[in-house]
């Protein structure tokens, strides 16, 4: 029975609730909206319109601030008294809880707003750029009647500088004022948009005109007076150059000379046209190609220089590395009756002597050139220089061979000693089997020095080779070095495992008759001992000592070491 009342409670409850925070949202809204209303209410727009009161109220200027005026009177007039009964109307609403009916008249209101504030910012943007452009168009426009004055005045006072380019260029001038008198009769008038466009009109023309008239002299000279004294001292330079015994056909620069002659014409033609950017990039051009020419005759004199400087040394060179190359050849021929050279070695001087004729042969054809004066001394230079370094070439060479070949004999002689050093060691090591107290020598060790006395034999015989080959021997020597070491190591290793098991064996007799273990492993070292197998005697006998007495291995050895010293 209670259920049955509160649960009508609680519905009641939560929907007043629900009334009293849909009615607040709608009040802040309506305070929201009433705010906006106040702001578009209180908008100095007509202050800002006094503004333009300052320019020539005629013309276009007139019928904006008129359109202005109505427009903004409609809102504060019209639209505004609107928008207070509309916020009547929704507070009425939300007092009476019609809330969605209030929602609607809401939207209306944040319409009929952003219509004002649309119109508001229009006539603002509009009154701004109005403004914007007298104050833009006056500094633009004296600063281009300066300019129009300046260029006028170089144009009338230098007319001499500009040469045939004149007629054309007060042609052009003629545009500016004309364009002034527009501009301040649509100034005057108030049509300060239309005057805007005539600015940007104007000074587009000025930035085509205006640095013409500051290149055109420039241009003019360098194509009336600068170029052509060149081209006069090209010409005269190469006369003088010709007569002095120089070859310059190879230039081509009479031909090339008169072309461009030819085409300043053309070019001068452009400028009176006031076409300028292609004489401009031409000029460039023509330069880059004068200056070459002037660096080809700089480089025939550096070049005959060279040539004068260097001929002498090259043909002194060429005959005395020829007269030791082929003395080499010679030697080359009488070592290879005692020494055996591989074939690349062997054809080494044959090679110099080719690489010799050959250059010998260019050096008589730019020799009979220069003398006939049928070549430029730039091409006789490149040959000269590459007939020099041939020669250096084939020189260094040369006596790095004859270093070669003087070594071979040197060469015997170290192989011979290195013979004789392997045989002293191999006969010192079997000496040392000879002195030891040992049961027999190991068949490995026999099949060493079998095979160290084996390459001692490969060597000696190579050595009595003829003609001799010092690359085989040299392989054979290095061979042969290291059997021989080899042996000598294995020998020493034998013979000390052999006197260290003896020690070893001594040492542990103290220990036999307390110890059957060790008893037993000494004599399987014994045993091995005698059967040569010198390093098997050595562990066992060693395992058996260190396991009665742990260390005892290392004062043997120290022992043994001392009675050696």
């Amino acid at each position: 029975m209670v259920n049955y009342f509160i649960i009508p409670i609680i519905i009641v409850i939560v929907l007043a609730v629900a009334m009293f925070l849909l009615r607040r949202k709608h009040i802040q809204e309506i305070s929201k909206l009433e705010h906006k209303k106040l702001q578009i209410q209180h908008e100095p727009i007509f202050e800002e319109m006094t503004k333009v009161k300052q320019l020539n109220m005629t013309g276009q200027t007139e019928e904006k601030f008129e359109r202005w005026r109505n427009e903004w009177t409609e809102v504060v007039d019209v639209l505004v008294p609107k928008i207070d009964s509309l916020l009547f109307d929704t507070e009425e609403m939300v007092d009476r809880f019609r809330f969605k009916k209030a929602t609607g008249i809401e939207k209306d209101i944040e319409q009929q707003l952003s219509v004002c504030e649309e119109r508001k910012n229009s006539i603002l943007h509009e009154l701004n750029e109005l403004i914007g452009s007298e104050e833009k168009n006056r500094v633009e426009m004296e600063s281009l009647k300066e300019e129009f004055r300046e260029a006028r005045k170089s144009v009338l006072a230098h007319q001499h500088s500009f040469g045939r380019a004149v007629p054309a260029l007060e042609k052009e001038l003629e545009y500016f004022q004309p364009a002034f008198e527009e501009y301040d009769d649509l100034t005057d008038n108030g049509n300060y948009l239309q005057a805007r466009e005539n600015v940007i009109a104007v000074a587009s023309k000025a930035n085509e005109l205006f640095p013409l008239i500051r290149e055109i002299p420039s241009l003019l000279s360098e194509l009336q007076s600068k170029v052509p004294s060149t081209i006069r001292e090209l010409r005269i330079g190469v006369e003088e150059m010709k007569q002095d015994g120089y070859y310059l056909e190879h230039l081509n620069m009479k031909s090339s000379l008169s072309a461009i002659e030819r085409e300043l014409e053309e070019l001068l033609g452009k400028v009176e046209i006031l076409d300028v950017e292609p004489v401009q990039q031409r000029l460039v051009e023509i330069d880059a190609t004068l200056d070459s020419f002037y660096d080809a005759l700089e480089d025939e004199v550096k070049e005959r220089q060279y040539m004068e400087q260097t001929y002498g040394g090259v043909a002194s060179k060429l005959v005395a590395v020829k007269a030791f190359s082929k003395e080499i050849a010679e030697e080359a021929l009488f070592v290879q009756q005692s020494y055996r050279l591989d074939e690349k070695e062997a054809a080494i001087p044959k090679r110099f002597l080719v690489d010799l004729s050959e250059a010998t042969k260019r050096f008589e054809l730019l020799t009979s050139q220069g003398e006939y004066g049928e070549s430029a001394y730039s091409g006789l230079a490149q040959e000269l220089r590459s007939v020099a370094e041939t020669l250096e070439r084939v020189e260094m060479e040369t006596i790095a061979f004859q270093e070669r070949i003087k070594n071979l004999r040197t060469d015997e002689i170290t192989v011979r000693k290195r013979l004789d050093e392997l045989a002293r060691t191999l006969q010192e090591a079997e000496r040392k089997l000879l002195r030891a107290n040992i049961p027999g020598i190991p068949d490995e060790i026999e099949v060493r020095l079998e095979e160290a006395d084996e390459q001692l034999f490969i060597v000696q015989n190579g050595l009595e080779e003829v003609p001799l080959n010092m690359a085989l021997v040299e392989d054979y020597i290095s061979n042969a070095e290291k059997v021989v070491h080899e042996v000598a190591l294995k020998i020493d290793e034998m013979l000390e495992n052999a006197l260290l098991t003896e020690q070893i064996i001594q040492y542990g007799n103290r220990y036999r008759a307390a110890h059957p273990a060790m008893h037993a492993r000494l004599l399987e070292a014994e045993m091995a001992f005698r059967q040569f197998r010198y390093a098997k005697a050595l562990e066992e006998a060693a395992t058996a000592v260190e396991e009665v007495e742990p260390g005892a291995m290392k004062r043997i050895e120290e022992l043994l070491q001392e009675h050696v010293q």
